[in-house]
């Protein structure tokens, strides 16, 4: 059975907004894209440097260190110098609260 994490409450996560929680297995950045919301592991494949304080662009996270982008909703690198996919998460909403989970 999969353990829910709290992010924030639905109507304090406002569009076009990102938290960071921590976990067992690091942290998790949770973004709000027009009132869906995904969560990837807030580790740059490249070199292992936080991404949630990188500009986002559309549905795409840009690295802060060194450019690199990865697709918000699946994770996917999409530019160098990172090659290798990030990790997703599931996401869902439980009594108005924005919840994710480490276990698929």
């Amino acid at each position: 059975m999969a353990d829910w994490i709290d992010v924030a409450a639905q109507d304090e996560f406002i569009a076009g907004t990102r938290r960071v929680v921590e976990t067992d297995v690091g942290a998790i950045a949770v973004f709000n894209l027009d009132g869906d919301y995904y969560a990837i592991e807030d580790k740059c494949s490249h070199d292992g440097g936080e991404l949630a304080s990188g500009t986002c662009d559309g549905d795409e996270i840009i690295c802060p260190r060194h450019g690199a982008r990865f697709c918000i909703r699946n994770g996917q690198s999409l530019t160098p110098p990172a090659y290798e996919d990030i990790e997703v998460f599931p996401v869902r909403i439980s009594n108005a609260m924005i919840q994710v989970t480490i276990e698929s």
